[in-house]
């Protein structure tokens, strides 16, 4: 758990990330829990650590790579990129999906965007039909 301290505008904010995944935060700020969505996901960090030799028989300073765990419990929202209507919708709840596979089209300006998902995973959540007009940023499928 990672802890600063904020000043913005006079007003101070103790934040705490408690959780990272991909590109949902789990955060704390002035005890407040927040789950913040991130453009970019986060990046893994590969730690190595050199033990020292009367722990390991027979081999001096050997390095271990320690990687976190990689947590896939948290859903992913998949949110709609400008608005428009769903045209159609190319998964049903329980489907397993994987990166990049299409979701559903969402026409917009009269040019047909596909919605890739962003991750593997599995639709827990289907939350529009199709001819549904949606607005900027909706939360269209989640995916865990």
């Amino acid at each position: 758990m990672k802890h600063y301290k904020y000043i913005i505008n006079g007003n101070t904010y103790n934040v705490s990330i408690n959780r990272v995944e991909d590109t949902i935060a789990e955060v704390e700020v002035n005890g407040t829990p927040y789950k913040v969505l991130m453009d970019k996901p986060a990046r893994k960090h590969i730690t190595t650590i050199k033990r020292p030799a009367q722990m390991i028989t027979g081999v001096q300073n050997a390095p271990v790579v320690v990687t976190p765990p990689i947590v896939s419990e948290l859903p992913y929202i998949v949110k709609a990129p400008l608005p428009g209507e769903i045209i159609s919708i190319d998964c049903k709840l329980g489907d397993e999906v994987i990166k990049g596979q299409k979701l559903m089209i969402l026409e917009a300006m009269k040019m047909e965007n596909t919605i890739p998902s962003p991750r593997d995973g599995i639709v827990i959540k289907i939350n529009v039909h199709k001819g549904d007009a949606v607005l900027e940023d909706t939360d269209l499928v989640v995916i865990k």
